[in-house]
């Protein structure tokens, strides 16, 4: 099965950022992709973290979930569609949530990110939970790809990357993490980590990012790659800017690299 792993460099305009979002969802289904992932806050990357509550949708309705449903059916593919604000339990705060869509456009999946962000780098600081309602339950979907081969899908966002019982609970084939890292933090953790929660769940890993310099001044470090379940890096993007990581999943390397090294069947606690 052929992914994407889609970078943005978001602004503070939606219709600019489902502009390019729309590029380069039709770039992935002309390689041949059955899925992409865009990253968090694909449709928006505002100037404050309270630019969010402007735009947040009820469950199942408006223009952002329209259009994720539209581009998914439009191009026939499975899509992750990063994070979007929806209605959290009170005006001041909203879900940072990840919806999955079928090739038909219906929503399949639906994860309200439960790990908040909150760093004091000196001159970048960062606390999510002043915006951000989290989420409580691990979520998760299967897809049935062209070949007939079914995949499990674990769904999980950027700073959640750093909680490892989270992806032993999706079980998960495939997991993926949308995801906006610093460039302090992905500079120092990005890869790591994610060949790490590849190596650990002997799963692949899809991990499309923000890459660049957006308007608030803030950087993000990009560098979205897919990693197979031994570790090893199949497809990163090493420059800033918009653009694909694509490469090819393979269910009979899966198998072999579980049956190689039986470590989920090992475990204890």
């Amino acid at each position: 099965m052929r992914i994407a792993a889609v970078q943005m460099v978001s602004t503070p305009h939606v219709d600019e950022n489902l502009a390019a979002a729309g590029r380069l969802l039709a770039q992935a289904a002309a390689e041949g992709c059955e899925l992409a992932v865009l990253p968090e806050y694909f449709c928006l990357m505002g100037l404050a973290d309270t630019d969010k509550l402007a735009i947040r949708e009820a469950p199942g309705s408006g223009p952002i979930q329209d259009w994720l449903a539209a581009a998914a059916h439009r191009h026939g593919l499975w899509l992750v569609g990063g994070t979007v604000p929806l209605a959290a339990g009170d005006d001041a705060h909203v879900r940072n949530t990840s919806l999955a869509y079928a090739p038909s456009g219906a929503c399949v999946a639906r994860y309200d990110k439960i790990h908040l962000f909150r760093f004091d780098g000196g001159r970048e600081q960062y606390d999510e939970a002043r915006v951000i309602e989290r989420g409580t339950q691990p979520a998760a979907f299967t897809l049935t790809d062209r070949a007939g081969h079914a995949w499990r899908v674990g769904l999980s966002v950027c700073y959640d990357l750093r909680f490892p019982e989270l992806y032993r609970a999706l079980a998960a084939d495939l997991l993926v993490v949308p995801s906006a890292f610093t460039h302090q933090t992905g500079q120092a953790h990005w890869e790591l980590l994610l060949r790490a929660r590849a190596i650990e769940n002997l799963a692949y890993v899809c991990a499309p990012a923000q890459g660049g310099v957006h308007p608030s001044g803030r950087r993000t470090w990009g560098h979205s790659l897919v990693a197979d379940p031994w570790g090893a890096l199949l497809a990163q993007r090493e420059a800033d800017g918009e653009g694909l990581a694509v490469a090819t999943l393979d269910a009979a390397h899966l198998a072999r690299c579980r049956a190689r090294l039986p470590a989920l069947e090992h475990r204890v606690l």
